[in-house]
């Protein structure tokens, strides 16, 4: 953990602020459909890039303080939100095109990412597919680093799932859920802790096609044993990139020990942890997440990339990693059993 600098003061003369008609949906058609976002602010830009099920609203009480001194993007990834849910490519790679497509058609060339969950591996391939675009990156509870997660997401990624997402939107079946979610947190369990947050993802379902994007963007990255892609064998390439992590230490999707398996496999590295929180550390503590989030733009200068360096990285390969803490020879065997993408 580190102690957060006060403000400077000279920061107050580039803030502004942010109009509500700024936080509505604008919308971008992109190789034929429809792409939602959310956009405002003026400065650096910078991307938020939502989890799996949910979408830019999940930003929304962050996205004014941050356009204070940044161009904020938030889009909803396809097959999320208000953008298009059509039978298509449901990948971390194809997310991560679609994010550079979208920028480009906004005129935005470079930008610090910032990813949760799905998203933080979604931001992590970016800048793996398009080091010369990304500042920085910060990565939110995020994937692709170990292959554990919760459960409940491994029994959705099998057959016959959609029925099951169908089922849990019934009145009398709704009932029954709440009441297992209070216990959970009656109980203080960490998937109490994250329980209200994830069923307003299934809220976020309302139809059959919704239902299928969630379903097929669940099994690009999630099978029944777990995670199924991975950052790991590629975390070296991001020498030389501002990278912070931050996790909640009851998150009950990905287990912390991730963060720090994340924190030891990239080089630089800078690791916060959010004591009490769940998966969701931006709504549990917005307050200290905005300071971090800001206080870590305004201090680190942006990526330089070179192609020159970018070769020596991959000439190199990736170093040793110690097995303290962090990513173990376990890790690194199930990595290697999983995509490469």
């Amino acid at each position: 953990m580190v102690d957060v600098p006060a403000r400077r003061p000279a920061r107050a003369a580039r803030l502004r602020s942010v109009g509500a008609g700024e936080l509505e949906l604008q919308y971008r058609v992109v190789h034929g459909y429809r792409r939602a976002f959310r956009m405002a602010g003026e400065g650096p830009a910078l991307v938020l890039i939502h989890g799996i099920g949910d979408s830019s609203a999940t930003w929304a009480d962050l996205i004014p303080d941050l356009a204070r001194t940044h161009t904020v993007i938030a889009p909803d990834l396809l097959g999320h939100g208000a953008s298009d849910k059509p039978r298509a490519d449901y990948s971390v790679a194809a997310y991560a095109n679609g994010v550079r497509d979208l920028l480009t058609t906004l005129g935005i060339e470079s930008a610090t990412l910032l990813g949760h969950s799905l998203g933080g591996g979604v931001a992590m391939q970016f800048a793996y597919q398009f080091p010369e675009r990304t500042e920085r990156l910060v990565l939110v509870s995020a994937g692709g680093v170990g292959r554990e997660v919760n459960p409940v997401l491994r029994l959705v990624s099998l057959p016959g799932s959609h029925l099951a997402l169908s089922a849990l939107r019934l009145p009398g079946m709704r009932l029954q859920v709440g009441l297992t979610v209070g216990l959970l947190r009656l109980l203080d369990t960490d998937l109490g802790q994250d329980a209200p947050e994830l069923l307003t993802l299934v809220d976020a379902l309302p139809d059959e096609t919704a239902r299928n994007a969630f379903i097929r963007t669940l099994r690009a990255v999630v099978d029944w044993r777990g995670q199924v892609v991975t950052m790991l064998d590629r975390c070296y390439l991001t020498e030389g990139m501002p990278t912070m992590l931050l996790w909640g230490d009851r998150d009950s999707v990905v287990p912390v020990r991730h963060a720090y398996g994340a924190h030891e496999a990239m080089p630089g590295s800078r690791l916060e942890i959010f004591e009490g929180a769940g998966h969701f550390p931006f709504h549990t503590d917005p307050a200290r997440f905005l300071t971090l989030v800001e206080e870590f733009t305004h201090t680190t200068s942006p990526a330089h990339w070179s192609r020159e360096h970018w070769r020596d990285l991959l000439c190199e390969g990736r170093p040793g990693v110690t097995a303290q803490g962090g990513a173990t020879e376990r890790d690194l065997r199930e990595a290697s059993e999983r995509s490469a993408t």
